[in-house]
């Protein structure tokens, strides 16, 4: 069975950092390179992403965070005989947050975050199904100052790019359980993170993350019908190493590997008619960030 496709108007692949949750320290500046190399299912993914957010006071404790990010991404897939499958292209992700935080009290904040999202090849004048919303409303309570500290957020998030469109639950629990030693708990993110001093940290991160979008122009599969949106979903496993150069500016790098990852093509009814990549593969990444 082959399938040739000449052109994907939406980004395929998915977004491994979970960039709307308000349990990750936003930052003010963050540039990552991404590597997925090529599998056995012939297929590679690249990306490199920036980040710039700007926080306003707009009283004594609460806090306005206007930013944006770019994600380009490059995705080639070049499979032979018998199956003709061919994708090179470039997508581009461009998401504008705007976020209001809130201080109740001395530990508990309440955060919402709504994120106008541009995502397409750009070949082509930009559509209604270029723009999607996405919006996040949650509680955060942080206490950094007790023998072990924690940090606790609960909340939902409504994205209109994943598979299932429904509002879904936003879990993170973090706790210093040692001078050395933190784990974290939640979904879609857990892990354990040692700190060897103020500058250098060892840190393992468990991801399941997955992705759905429309396609701009048609994909055709001969034998299985037409195509119009593309599914993702990946469960990962890393090591990172993080290394202060100051208070909040870091370098870090990541290396791991799928242990789950499906692509296939869907078509209007959401039934899978066509899998583009269902195995395993490397993961790395490597950046900067400056922290708020």
């Amino acid at each position: 069975m082959g399938i040739k496709i000449e052109k994907l108007g939406f980004i395929f692949g998915f977004l491994l950092l979970v960039n709307f949750c308000p349990a990750q320290t936003p930052d003010v500046f963050r540039l990552e390179y991404m590597l997925m190399p090529r599998n056995t299912a012939e297929a590679k993914l690249s990306r490199i992403k920036l980040v710039a957010n700007l926080p306003i006071k707009v009283s004594k404790n609460d806090n306005i965070i206007v930013g944006a990010e770019y994600n380009r991404i490059a995705f080639d897939l070049n499979r032979g005989a018998p199956y003709d499958d061919e994708i090179t292209e470039t997508f581009h992700v461009a998401d504008l947050n705007m976020a209001y935080i809130l201080q109740y009290n001395q530990d508990w904040r309440f955060v919402g975050v709504v994120t106008p999202r541009l995502s397409s090849t750009l070949t082509n004048n930009i559509g209604d199904g270029d723009v999607s919303l996405n919006v996040t409303v949650g509680a955060l309570r942080d206490r950094p100052n007790i023998e072990k500290p924690t940090r606790l957020v609960l909340g939902v998030a409504y994205n209109s790019t994943v598979a299932v469109r429904i509002p879904l639950p936003l879990v993170y629990f973090e706790k210093r359980f040692h001078p050395n030693w933190a784990y974290v708990v939640g979904a879609p993110k857990s892990g354990m993170k040692y700190f060897f001093n103020d500058k250098h940290m060892l840190q393992t991160e468990f991801i399941v993350d997955g992705y759905y979008v429309n396609l701009q122009n048609t994909v055709i599969s001969s034998d299985s019908g037409i195509a119009s949106s593309i599914s993702t979903s990946v469960a990962l496993f890393t090591l990172g190493y993080q290394y202060a150069v100051a208070k909040n500016i870091f370098f870090y790098g990541y290396a791991g590997h799928t242990l789950f990852q499906a692509g296939v093509l869907r078509d209007d009814d959401r039934n899978n008619i066509f899998t583009l990549n269902d195995q395993p593969s490397f993961y790395f990444r490597t950046g900067f960030r400056i922290g708020i």
